[in-house]
């Protein structure tokens, strides 16, 4: 099972097992303030490589990146690492994982799109927002 969920949300280990990061960073928003709220305590991984390119994050919070663009960059960033993607997918098929990012909902969230790539690469893979 792969789940998905804001890592600022309280946990349950048991339901969601191995908790990877998929974040760039673990900043406040200036960039270089380690956010407190997120310490190695919030999560057992840090993945920084399935967060979306620095460009691709600063096009869409600063310069006002339409979501589809942003949704079709990242997937199309997601196929230069397919690679990662399907191992990550293959582990979610053997045990629980959660991806995590700072985003409270998933439906513009790039762990979303990640746990869907992962789905359609291992299409018997559940995928669950939490």
């Amino acid at each position: 099972m792969l789940y998905t969920r804001c890592i600022f949300h309280p946990f349950d280990r048991e339901q969601e097992g191995v908790r990877i990061s998929v974040m760039s960073r673990h900043t406040l928003s200036d960039g270089k303030t380690r956010d407190p709220r997120i310490t190695p305590a919030t999560y057992d991984l840090w993945k920084p490589r399935f967060a979306p390119p620095d460009r691709l994050v600063g096009d869409w919070y600063k310069r006002g990146l339409l979501w589809e663009d942003f949704e079709r960059r990242y997937l199309d960033y997601l196929g230069t690492i397919e690679r990662e993607v399907f191992a990550l997918a293959a582990n979610a098929v053997e045990q629980s994982l959660t991806v995590l990012c700072i985003e409270e909902s998933p439906r513009r969230c790039h762990r979303r799109l990640l746990a869907e790539e992962c789905q359609r690469l291992i299409p018997r893979l559940s995928i669950r927002h939490l």
